[in-house]
């Protein structure tokens, strides 16, 4: 996993029902773009995430679904 400062990350719902949660990288902790990352989601909170397989990192330039 490679994500760059701006890069969205997405940690997906576990269960059903349950909505993915979605942050912007405000920066990235690790060599050449690799984890850990800082992430500030959607409701205002930050935190330190060395994603799980549960996470992708969505670049800008992607199409979003």
């Amino acid at each position: 996993m490679r994500a760059t400062e701006g890069d969205q990350l997405v940690q997906h719902g576990r269960i059903v029902g349950q909505h993915d949660k979605v942050g912007e990288i405000t920066q990235v902790l690790g060599e050449n773009g690799t984890p850990p990352y800082r992430v500030r989601f959607e409701d205002g909170h930050e935190a330190l995430m060395a994603p799980g397989p549960d996470c992708t990192v969505r670049h800008p330039s992607e199409p979003t679904h």
